[in-house]
């Protein structure tokens, strides 16, 4: 009786079988610069690009900012027209 272990008398195999070895015959041109992928980035995508490349947030100004707006004296009627004008604008696609 003759034991050979789990892989038989041929010894282990690959899971995936090799691939055929790339040859080019003689007179053939291989054109090095030829596109063979395509990516698309997504909507999604290119919003977070962009996010990423915002500036950093000015801490020191959010909290005068805030400081205003808890006084009441941030909200002025020009700044009030002055973002409705720009709602407008962004609502009509300018």
């Amino acid at each position: 009786m003759e034991i050979h272990g789990a892989g038989g008398m041929q010894g282990p195999q690959p899971i995936y079988p090799r691939l055929a070895a790339f040859s080019v015959d003689a007179g053939q041109t291989v054109q090095a610069g030829a596109p063979r992928d395509h990516v698309e980035i997504s909507p999604l995508g290119k919003m977070l690009d962009g996010i990423s490349r915002l500036p950093e947030i000015r801490h020191e100004k959010v909290e005068e900012v805030r400081a205003q707006i808890a006084s009441g004296v941030y909200e002025t009627p020009a700044k009030l027209e002055l973002a409705l004008d720009r709602l407008m604008d962004e609502l009509s696609g300018w």
